[in-house]
This record gives structure tokens, C-alpha cells and sequence, in this order.
């Protein structure tokens, strides 16, 4: 993200260097909790806590959790959690942590991302050596656990209602700046949505609330956390891969990914296997091809590299544990349509490797042109300098939303792919029973992308902390980028040109964001006018605010004065939406530069403002009209530029015409 240079030292005049790296800022993350003895969350060189700290670590438990300098803060809430398993009837086991710390390793993983300390040497099973650092290294941090774990025959876990209230209550009390969430479910109206009531009550306090946009990806629709005045973030790749090569052939060799923490030895080949051809008495091919638990024969497969197909209910790695039980030396995991070129680099038990789908089908090809088929799996070996770099990942969430289509989600993208960071040292990378306990691994998910942004909003949040949350988040939006790293429009995973609903505005690009030039700002009351526009009355309207609000009949959603611009009903009528721009930088004059979507003409008036101090606000219109009778079958795409010949304001255009 432009931060450091290839060795990992901080560029001069990077945000990083600018922020002082997040100094004193206190970033709070809502998930799975921490594990306190990670070196991410060590304070050497921490100064005393900052004195608007009103934060507490619970030591009221039998499992204690250190806080310092750094990770000063800790709590954990589960009323919501215990309420349900006594709703249905379940058992508590005797291996849960009634405590904050993390037994399932989500948590400490993205609240490392957003504020961990400096580790050098940290890597992922030798691979990915470098220092671990998070995007605001010198912040102080709070975890609050909310979620909590499913143990097979007591309980199902997850993230409760009541819960993630409590949290949102006690962070906004503790004093948190910034709040990071990876964490939701399928979107839902604001009113009953509890990240959003609680996102909405932290805005108000000043604090920039960072989600997840999901991972129910391609499938358009798909985005959560959408409401306007959270910041939501999609995922997409790094320039860095964990690669690891099949052979088998003819000189054949496919590239996957893999984090396999073993490897076949050199050069040695080994028999291969499809899964449907090793099945058990008992099971059906088609099961076995997805090594189902109890559906491989080990007979069949001792010895061999066994083909796995990627879906049903089973993990990628538990897919790994399914093929070493069986008594396999290696495993091939072949995506099926639906995951297409989606492919990621998995802990691994055994040798393993991980392809698309078209490259698995040419391993089935190969499996039915012999009997006697043959392959090797080369060791994991990390390859940076990947290109194209970013690309969208295939699990990320996609526009447009699905509560409020005039409202562009998700807002952002961010690193979410094969992503280092700190883990749990309690449980295994696959599964508990796992006996590895590696002090970093790689997650992937939106779950990683939402701590990136975390992080720089922390450092934002330093260096002007007088502003609002809303200036900060159109700081983000307005200054991403929509090119990769040869120059040419970001990519989807299908490899064609990915679109506004699947990164919003773009990627992320802190440096841009320390100096936008303009920000799109918002205050709590064009919230609740926009939710008035959306028919909310005024006992609704006070689950976000006690404050008394006059709704219009004239306002409408469309004129939220959001960064970015989405008409989900273009009709014959010409639609004008209006906007204000706040300058944050230097006096200068603003000139709106119009790239329109396909068959809509857009105007600007003004099209020219001039800003003669630092604080100042204009307004402008932008008018929207379909140019045909021909409709177009789906959503097209534009943008609104202003550019004072240094800064370029940024807007993306979504228009669905009817």
C-alpha cells in the first residue's frame, strides 16, 4: 500500500511517518478475542496509557488476561451467548474460556492487523518471512469479545445480538477512536440490524466504525454492513503469493497455492488418485471425490496423491485431515465451477496444493487418459512481485445493497488474500485437535480486509483529530484507486474488469487519503433525515437517536451526501441529486470532470467551485438522464472527478436504469 519499500522500511513521507504510525490512538475490535501473549500486542517502547482511556481488563476469571501498554484493554460479554444456549437446551463444555481471550484465533488475527506492534522474523510455517505490523503499529488496543465458539455436541457458538450491543456500549464508554468489526450476517433493515443501532450510536461520539462486506461472493447482492455511516470493506489480493506446483505428465505443471507445512521429497513422483475412484464400500464416488469424512478407502489411497474437489460441508483443510487419515502423502484440491479461479494458500497437514478450475480440469483429463498416473507436489515457496496485483477475490461480497440501493457498497477494498498475522495458542490452524501452534498464520476474508482499513483510519485519525467521521471515510473513498499494479483497471477473479460493486471506490491508498483535498462531510441529523426519507417514524428513529426530528416530505435518500453516487431506478424523467464538498486542504479552484455511465448523460452545476479557505463548503447538483429508450439489462458505470490540478476527488457513478 505504498507505506514502505520493498524492504519493508517506512517511505519518507508516508502516512505511516506522518501519523507518528498511529501514536496513542485506540483502536477496539468486536470479534473472538485476544490472545494477550502474542509479541503483536507487546509494549516495549509504549509510553503510559493515554489519560482519556476509561477502559478496564477482566481479571475476574479463572484464566487471567495480561493487559500492558499496548493491549490495554479486555473484556469480554456473554449474556447474549449463555441466554441462547439455555434457550436450546444446550450444555456448556468444560474447555470454554469464560474469559477475553481468544480460543478460535480470529480475533487476535484481525485486531493484530489493525494496531500490532513491530515482530520481525514473523512468518507463516517458514513462509512470508518478514515483520508483522499492523496498519497503525503504535496505537494502543482493546479487545472485546463477542463472539464465541461452537463445540460439536455441547453448544453452537457465534456473535449474539445482546452481545455486540454491550460491546458497542462499553468501547463507546472505554473511549475507543476507532471500532473494527469482521464481523456480520446477510443485511438487514438498519432498524433491526445491531451493528448498525450500535455503529450509528459510536458515530455520534466520533468514532469510525470499520466492517466486513461478507464473503457470500460473486453473487451480486451479497454485500452486509451497509449502512452510511459505517465504513465497509471488500477484499482483493496482495502482489505476493504462496505457490506451490503440480507436476504430472508429460512435463505438466500447474501452478496453486498451498501453506502446507511439510513436502514431498524432491523430484519424486508419487501415484495419483481422484477421490471418486477411492471410495469406500459404503460410499457414493460423488462423495468421495469430496473427501467426506468415512468416505475414502485407505487401501485405495495409502501411499498416493488423492484428488479432492473443493465444496459440500467439509473445509479445505479438513478435506487435508480427511486425505492424511486415509493414508495419503499428498492432496490435490481442485476448485469446482462455482469457486472458478478462486484459490487460496491453506495450513495444510500434508503436502497439498490448491488449483483453479480450470487447471483441475485438466488433472481429471489427465486421471482419464491412464491408468498409471503419476504427479509430484513441490514444497510452498513465496513469490512476491505478483501480477496483476490487486484482484478481487471471488468470496467478496458484491453490491449492489441489498436495503438501500441509492447507498454504493461496499465503500472500499483492501488486502484480504493469504494475509499474515497473529493467531491463537490454543487450538490448531485446521482444527483443535491439531497439535501445531504457530505463533502467526494465514486468514482470508473480508475478516482480513475490514483490520487494513482499521489501521489507516487510526492513522487518519491522528493526524487530524478534530475531524469527522464521515470526513474521514470520504477521505478513504475519494482517493482510492481503481488501477493494479501493470496499470490497467482492477480485475475480478473471472479475470475481466471488476466493477464499483465489487471495490466500491476503489483500493485503498493511504498516503492519497492523508491529503484529499475535499471531503464529502455528514452530521448525525442528515442520518436521521436520511432515514427519515426511508419512512422511518419517530418511535423507530429512536433506536438511533433521542433526539427530536422533523421529517420532510421532500427529503429524499438520493441526497445523503455520501462520496459516492448510485440511481438503482433511472426512468424517462431526468433525476438531480445534490452534494457539498468541504475543503480540507489548500484555497484553489475545483473543476468537475464527468466520465458518464453507458447510455446516461450527467451534468454538474457548478461545474467550477472556488474555495478560498480551509473549512469552506459548496454545493452543486448533479443531473442524471437516460440518453435512449433502450434500457440497459444492468448496472453501468461512471465517474465524477474534481480535480484542482493536485487533488482528484473521486466519485463512482452506479446507475440501473428502468
Amino acid at each position: 500500500m505504498e507505506l514502505e519499500d520493498k524492504a519493508g522500511v517506512p517511505r519518507p513521507g508516508s502516512l505511516w511517518k506522518k501519523a507518528k504510525f498511529g501514536e496513542n490512538i485506540i483502536i477496539g475490535n468486536l470479534d473472538t478475542g485476544v490472545w494477550p501473549e502474542s509479541e503483536s500486542f507487546n509494549d516495549e517502547g509504549f509510553g503510559p496509557i493515554p489519560s482519556k482511556w476509561r477502559g478496564a481488563c477482566l481479571f475476574d476469571t479463572k484464566d487471567k488476561v495480561r493487559c500492558n501498554r499496548k493491549l490495554i484493554g479486555a473484556r469480554y460479554f456473554n449474556k447474549g451467548y449463555l441466554a441462547n444456549v439455555k434457550l436450546k437446551k444446550d450444555t456448556i463444555p468444560p474447555s470454554l474460556l469464560v474469559s477475553p481471550r481468544d480460543q478460535e484465533g480470529h480475533g487476535s488475527h484481525t485486531l493484530s492487523t489493525a494496531g500490532g506492534s513491530f515482530v520481525p522474523g514473523a512468518n507463516a510455517f517458514g513462509n512470508g518471512n518478514g515483520t508483522a505490523k499492523g496498519g497503525s503499529p503504535k496505537a494502543r488496543v482493546a479487545a472485546y469479545k463477542v463472539c464465541w465458539p461452537s463445540f460439536d455436541g455441547y453448544t453452537e457458538g457465534g456473535c449474539f445480538s445482546a452481545d455486540i450491543f454491550a460491546a458497542f456500549d462499553a468501547a463507546i464508554s472505554d473511549g475507543v477512536d476507532v471500532l473494527s468489526l469482521s464481523l456480520g450476517g446477510n443485511a438487514v433493515e438498519f432498524s433491526q440490524d445491531e451493528i448498525s443501532i450500535g455503529a450509528f450510536h459510536a458515530d455520534m461520539h466520533g468514532i469510525v466504525v470499520v466492517c466486513s462486506a461478507g464473503n457470500s461472493g460473486p453473487t451480486p447482492g451479497t454485500v452486509t454492513n451497509v449502512a452510511p455511516w459505517m465504513l465497509t470493506v471488500g477484499a482483493s489480493t496482495l502482489d505476493r503469493e504462496f505457490t506451490s506446483f503440480l507436476t504430472f505428465g508429460r512435463g505438466k505443471h500447474l501452478k496453486g497455492r498451498s501453506l502446507s507445512s511439510t513436502g514431498l521429497p524432491s523430484k519424486k513422483y508419487f501415484p495419483l488418485i481422484s477421490g471418486a475412484n477411492a471410495n469406500a464400500a459404503t460410499a457414493l464416488p460423488e462423495d468421495s471425490l469430496l473427501c467426506l469424512n468415512g468416505t475414502l478407502n485407505p487401501k485405495k489411497v495409502k501411499g498416493k496423491i488423492l484428488v479432492c474437489l473443493r465444496g459440500g460441508d467439509i473445509s479445505r483443510t479438513e478435506k487435508g485431515v480427511m486425505a492424511a487419515l486415509a493414508g495419503a502423502v499428498g492432496m490435490v484440491l481442485v476448485n469446482d465451477e462455482e469457486s472458478g479461479n478462486d484459490i487460496t494458500a491453506d495450513p495444510h497437514v500434508l503436502p497439498a496444493t490448491h488449483l483453479t478450475y480450470t487447471d483441475g480440469k485438466r488433472v481429471f483429463e489427465y486421471l482419464n487418459s491412464t491408468k498409471t498416473a503419476m504427479a509430484r507436489i513441490t514444497r510452498v515457496k513465496t513469490v512476491h512481485g505478483t501480477k496483476p496485483a490487486p484482484v478481487m477475490a471471488a468470496f467478496s461480497s458484491r453490491g449492489p445493497s441489498p436495503i438501500e440501493p441509492s447507498i454504493l457498497k461496499p465503500d472500499i477494498t483492501a488486502p484480504g488474500v493469504d494475509i499474515i498475522a497473529a493467531f491463537t495458542g490454543v487450538t490448531g490452524p485446521t482444527d483443535p485437535s491439531n497439535k501445531r501452534r504457530p505463533r502467526y498464520i494465514t486468514e482470508s476474508g473480508t475478516s482480513m480486509s475490514c483490520p487494513h482499513v482499521s489501521g489507516i483510519v487510526g492513522l487518519l485519525k491522528t493526524l487530524y483529530p478534530t475531524w469527522s467521521p464521515a470526513a474521514i471515510r470520504s477521505a478513504i473513498i475519494t482517493t482510492a484507486r481503481r488501477r493494479d499494479n501493470v496499470g490497467e483497471s482492477i480485475l475480478d477473479s473471472t479475470k475481466e474488469p471488476a466493477t464499483p460493486f465489487a471495490y466500491g471506490a476503489g483500493h485503498v491508498n493511504p498516503n492519497s487519503a492523508a491529503d484529499p483535498g475535499l471531503v464529502y462531510d455528514l452530521t448525525t441529523n442528515d442520518y436521521l433525515i436520511f432515514l427519515c426519507a426511508r419512512g422511518y417514524n419517530a418511535s423507530v428513529l429512536k433506536l438511533f437517536s433521542d433526539k427530536p426530528v422533523k421529517c420532510s416530505r421532500t427529503s429524499h435518500v438520493a441526497d445523503l451526501n455520501y462520496p459516492t453516487i448510485a440511481v438503482p431506478n433511472l426512468q424517462d424523467k431526468p433525476i438531480t441529486i445534490s452534494r457539498r464538498v468541504k475543503n480540507v486542504g489548500t484555497p484553489g479552484t475545483y473543476v468537475a470532470q464527468v466520465q458518464a455511465p453507458a447510455g446516461v448523460s450527467v451534468s454538474v452545476q457548478p461545474s467550477k467551485l472556488e474555495f478560498k479557505s480551509v473549512g469552506e463548503e459548496k454545493e452543486f447538483k448533479v443531473r442524471l438522464k437516460a440518453n435512449n429508450k433502450v434500457r440497459n439489462q444492468d448496472y453501468v458505470f461512471g465517474e465524477l472527478k474534481w480535480s484542482d490540478g493536485k487533488h482528484n476527488v473521486r466519485s463512482p457513478i452506479a446507475v440501473m436504469q428502468f
